[in-house]
C-alpha cells in the first residue's frame, strides 16, 4: 500500500472517529499530545487500524511513536512485514 494512501486513511479515521482537528495533524506533530487519547481510545485505535489495514499494533509499537510520521511509518512497516 502506498504511503499517501496510508496517511489519507489514518487522517480520515482520526478526524471522524477520534474528533481530531485536521489542522493539528502533521508529520512532525506530537502524536500523543495532539490526540490526547486515554487507554480505551488506544484500544479503539488498535481496532480501527486492524480493520483498515489488517495489521495489529501492540503496546511496544506505541512506545516508539512520537510523531505522526512515526505512526504512519509503523503502520507502513507492519503492512510490509505482513506482505513479505
Amino acid at each position: 500500500m502506498e504511503r499517501e494512501k496510508i496517511v489519507a486513511i489514518v487522517n480520515d479515521f482520526l478526524i471522524s472517529e477520534f474528533e481530531v482537528d485536521g489542522d493539528e495533524i502533521n508529520n512532525e506533530a506530537n502524536f500523543k499530545k495532539t490526540l490526547g487519547l486515554d487507554s480505551l481510545d488506544y484500544i479503539d485505535l488498535v481496532v480501527v487500524i486492524e480493520s483498515n489495514f489488517g495489521v495489529k499494533l501492540g503496546e511496544a509499537d506505541f512506545k516508539n511513536i512520537i510523531t505522526f510520521e512515526d505512526f504512519y511509518s509503523t503502520i507502513e512497516n507492519k503492512i510490509t512485514e505482513k506482505n513479505a
